[in-house]
This record gives C-alpha cells, sequence and structure tokens, in this order.
C-alpha cells in the first residue's frame, strides 16, 4: 500500500486561493471500502480534517482538528489519484463538507473517476458526487436537502434510542435510499444482538459491518 507524504503548507498565490484549490489533507490511500453497500469495493480514499461534529465514539479523532494538517494543492492530490490506478474516490473526514469540493470533483469527473463521499451532512453540499453516503449525527443535524439526494443512509447504533433516529432520518430520505445500521465499534458485542432482531422486524434495513478492521486494512 502506497501512503503520499502530505505537503508542507506553502505561501498561497492568486490561483490557489480559490475555494477548493488547497485542502487539509489528513491522509490518503489506495484500500477496500469496509462499511456500507460498497464494501469491498477498491477504493482511493482522502480524508480532510476538520469537524466539529464532536461523536463521542469518533474512530478519527485524530482528523478532527484542521491546523494539525497541512493545506495541499488539490492538484496534487488528483496526480496521486490518477496514480493509483483506481476509477473511484471516497472523500471522507472529518467532515469534508466543512470545504468547498467543487473543484476537486469537477477534475476528478474529467478523469472518469467515480466519487463518492461519506458525511453527516452538516454543512452545505458542495461537489458533484455518484454516491452519497449520509450517516447523521445527532449534536448536528443534516442540514439543507442532502437527506433527499443520499444514495445510502448509514446510521451508527450505540443505543435503543438510536433506532428511532434511524427512523426519523428513514423518512427523510428519498425511497431509493440504502438503507444500513451499523453497530458503534467499541459496544459492537452489546449492541449487535439487537440490532439484528430489529432488522429482522423491520427488512428494510440491512446491517453495515466495518470488514475493514477485522481485514485489519485502513
Amino acid at each position: 500500500m502506497k501512503v503520499f507524504p502530505k505537503i508542507m503548507t506553502i505561501e498561497l498565490d492568486s490561483v490557489n486561493q480559490l475555494p477548493g484549490r488547497k485542502l487539509p489533507l489528513v491522509e490518503e490511500f489506495l484500500t477496500l471500502q469496509g462499511e456500507g453497500y460498497h464494501t469491498g469495493r477498491a477504493a482511493y480514499f482522502i480524508r480532510l480534517g476538520g469537524c466539529d461534529v464532536g461523536c463521542s465514539w469518533c474512530d478519527s479523532r485524530f482528523s478532527w482538528n484542521p491546523d494539525l494538517h497541512s493545506l495541499v494543492d488539490t492538484d496534487m492530490i488528483i496526480e496521486h489519484v490518477i496514480e493509483s490506478g483506481t476509477d473511484s474516490v471516497v472523500v471522507t473526514g472529518g467532515e469534508p463538507l466543512m470545504w468547498d469540493l467543487d473543484y476537486l470533483c469537477r477534475q476528478l469527473k474529467l478523469k472518469n473517476i467515480n466519487t463518492f463521499i461519506e458525511t453527516s451532512g452538516a454543512y452545505k453540499l458542495s461537489g458533484v458526487w455518484d454516491w452519497i453516503c449520509l450517516s447523521p449525527k445527532k449534536n448536528m443535524p443534516p442540514e439543507g436537502k442532502i437527506c433527499e439526494k443520499a444514495h445510502e443512509l448509514k446510521v451508527i447504533i450505540q443505543n435503543k434510542n438510536d433506532f428511532e433516529w434511524a427512523e426519523k432520518y428513514r423518512k427523510l430520505v428519498n425511497d431509493e435510499c440504502r438503507l444500513f445500521l451499523q453497530p458503534e465499534w467499541s459496544r459492537f458485542q452489546i449492541i449487535i444482538p439487537e440490532i439484528v432482531e430489529y432488522v429482522k422486524k423491520n427488512p428494510a434495513w440491512r446491517v453495515s459491518l466495518q470488514s475493514h478492521k477485522y481485514m485489519h486494512i485502513p
């Protein structure tokens, strides 16, 4: 697996001051999608820094503070995507919609790369996406019309009360949206029996597991 080093921030010129021409890159790598509808599919992951949603169980807290992650030329990130040979990119975080993603997506689509995003929906949607995975959080619920545009609804289940939260958003997404319940990793043994029984009684839902953690891949 090739992981590209982050590039130190340099003084911005007039071109790079345009929205989305530099992004706070945490990490980027080619791997397999580990969760949800596209589990097992190869994709190039771009993790961006910055998140103020503040989930207590977040497994990527290292990405929360954007000031800890250097701004990187978006064109350089795109070059790395092309070099990887992938046909799909997943943009994640942190909360990636804190940043303007129009330029990133526009350049990727010019290269015929599929664009996927993993987001809480707490910020305005930017970019053009082949797949939007919406994972709403109670701390900062989704804004705007992203629920109507989501291709996948993935709700993290930490306790029984989260099923009610999941059903709230099930009513807000479109009829074609795929529905997933995912056990919070640290409470897997406790909550998975509850999820299994819930899906048995509510078959519109499916179970999403973090398979990448079982495979010991990023």
